[in-house]
């Protein structure tokens, strides 16, 4: 029997497959090894979203809350430049990046967040130039829960879960899986007029074997909230009326000599529906619809012992319907296209060499078409002590297109100006990493170098009577990352630390502020502990340190000190229950997360869980 281990660099996922000699008998054994202490959120149910603000690989820059509104941003990209991807597919909303995170999905379907970078973004990722946050499907077992919650600023909780998964009678090697889930939450919010009231349902069926996993996946979910100055600095009560749809259908399968391929087709329809001040709705109101088709392909085609073949392949169309954005064209189709060969080889009994080197293409019917280079190479060293080191360098490009609020909306008047001369934006990322493994602890270390060109920013003018223009903007980027665990036997500790510099040419002075490209942290440090003193009680704690850029929108510091803590009760005397109190934000920081956009306050929740 073989044991084969594969990383995914700089992810913090760890799949193992344990190869007997019938290759088409394959047991997939995953090891999650989070980067953040607390796994659910504490103002509302949890989200595919949930609780990447104290996760070190991006910076989440909320409004209201992460699951109300997120900017999910990643070594200093903007929210644009990030892209989720569920099996092979990128879920795409094409209006604004704003949306993407609007994901109905229930967490327990899917695997935790992997943060693809580098050559493994410009691989795998779609229209999303510097990052991919990856998830995939679980495999469903016999399981539920139902859940109760109450809390300060109104709070109240309600979600129950189910899945049954068994074997089928005349094929015991397959199994037929069933997962529903609803969930709803609603508060007045934790500063005055950031209420929300959401919702959502969803449910899927799978159909899996040992060497296949096939999932149909239906979601909805509809959210309000409000939150003060949400998009514009006017001292504006601000609200959103949101719906997403999902409709995807996934299969996965392994086949030869350890070959995968994964399929991944889905359909979803966005509608929004913004106000500027809820209280004269009159004054300013827009309202969206947005639609998607995708069909995606990914895979891993192994050829011998010594070369591979990764490939991956997406193409999307996109419909908008809009009272403000149908000033260009209003459908898009996007079609990538990346191949990435791998050589691997055994330089010494404890060192192993894998190069990759590939491109991708990235073409739409409305812009130019992109050929990008990807490359990198890995030594990985195997001590004598049990621990691993790889050294990692990659050079990926990577490309994408700006959304239709940066080029359908007006370029004259209006609150959100866009810029019909934009261009498709390009990065390039040059890379250097180390990761060390040893049984009770790991290190994730990266320095990297970036240059976007042509990104499409929003920035703001002191004497416009606009609050946003869209605005191309050229960018040098410098980071550093740290990231480690290490495991007690009853204590796990999560540390990092980030670094980022960057150099701005917008080409033009009439430029007073900038949202989101020069919205980043100069210095960030994190710190999460998981510690159980006895079996039933647990206690979780993320601690984030900040030091942001100057901005001169911003009325709040530019230091800012974030916790959230879980504590969980499991009585012996109630079999399958446990009592949980989570608190966020307990020192009160008053952040502006997004320049002009109050911070979030106290929240304070306790909720029951039934489990089964």
């Amino acid at each position: 029997m073989v044991r084969a281990v594969q990383l995914t660099l700089p992810a913090l996922f760890v799949t193992c497959s344990v190869l007997a000699e019938d290759t088409n008998n394959i047991e997939q054994i995953t090891v999650e090894v989070s980067a953040t202490a607390n796994k659910e959120p504490v103002g509302t149910f949890d989200a595919p979203v949930s609780n990447l603000e104290y996760d070190p690989r991006v910076d989440l820059q909320s409004r209201n809350m992460a699951e109300a509104q997120a900017d999910v941003t990643i070594r200093g990209g903007i929210f644009e430049n990030t892209g989720f991807r569920v099996g092979s597919s990128t879920l795409f909303d094409p209006q604004s990046g704003h949306y993407f995170a609007e994901i109905p999905i229930a967490p327990q379907m899917l695997t935790g967040p992997s943060v693809l970078t580098g050559a493994d973004n410009a691989l795998y990722g779609m229209n999303s130039s510097v990052g991919t946050v990856s998830f995939g499907w679980r495999p469903i077992t016999s399981t539920g829960s139902v859940s109760l919650g109450t809390g300060t600023n109104g709070f109240n909780l309600q979600s129950i879960h189910a899945a049954h998964s068994q074997k089928l009678d005349s094929k015991p090697d397959w199994r037929l899986g069933f997962e529903g889930e609803y969930s709803h939450s609603k508060s007045d919010g934790s500063i005055d007029n950031g209420d929300h009231d959401f919702e959502r349902a969803s449910a899927r069926v799978q159909l899996a074997s040992d060497t296949s996993q096939t999932d149909l996946m239906f979601g909805r979910q509809e959210k309000f909230f409000g939150w003060p100055n949400l998009y514009t600095p006017f001292n504006f009560n601000e609200t959103e009326d949101l719906e997403t749809k999902l409709f995807m259908l996934n299969h996965k399968q392994v086949y030869g000599d350890s070959s995968t391929f994964e399929v991944t087709g889905y359909y979803r329809k966005h509608n929004d529906h913004y106000v500027l001040s809820r209280e004269n709705p009159a004054i300013f109101e827009a309202f969206h619809e947005t639609t998607v088709k995708s069909l995606a392909l990914s895979g891993r085609h192994r050829l011998n012992d010594h070369y591979a073949i990764n490939y991956a392949g997406q193409f999307i169309a996109d419909e908008i319907e809009s009272t403000s954005l149908e000033n260009n064209f209003t459908s898009r189709n996007y079609t990538k296209l990346s191949i990435l060969p791998e050589y691997k080889s055994a330089l010494t009994a404890n060192k192993e060499l894998t190069v990759r080197v590939g491109a991708a293409f990235d073409d739409t019917n409305r812009d130019s078409s992109d050929t990008s280079f990807i490359a990198d190479a890995s030594l990985k060293v195997a001590h004598q002590n049990g621990s691993e080191h790889t050294w990692y360098v990659s050079y990926a490009e990577a490309t994408q297109v700006p959304g239709y609020t940066a080029i359908g909306g007006s370029e004259t008047g209006g609150l959100f100006r866009s810029n019909y001369s934009l261009e498709r934006e390009t990065t390039d990322n040059l890379e250097l990493g180390l990761l060390i493994e040893q049984s009770s602890w790991r290190l994730d270390s990266a320095i990297f170098y970036r240059k976007d060109k042509n990104l499409t920013d929003w920035t703001y003018r002191f004497d416009a009577t606009s609050a946003r223009f869209a605005n191309p903007v050229d960018i040098d980027t410098l980071g550093v990352e740290f990231l480690a665990n290490k495991s007690f036997e009853s204590t796990e500790l999560i540390a990092s630390y980030t670094y980022l510099e960057k150099s701005e040419d917008y080409g033009t002075a009439d430029i007073d502020a900038s949202f989101y490209a020069l919205n980043y942290p100069d210095h960030r440090v994190t710190l999460g502990a998981v510690w159980q003193p006895m079996d039933v009680l647990e206690l979780r704690i993320d601690n984030e340190w900040r030091k942001q850029h100057s901005n001169r929108l911003r009325s709040s510091d530019d230091e800012a000190f974030f916790t959230q803590l879980t504590l969980k009760f499991t009585p012996a005397q109630l079999d399958n229950v446990f009592v949980t109190f989570a608190a966020d934000n307990i020192w009160d920081e008053s952040f502006e997360e997004v320049p002009g956009t109050p911070g979030r306050g106290e929240q304070y929740t306790l909720s029951a869980t039934y489990t089964w």
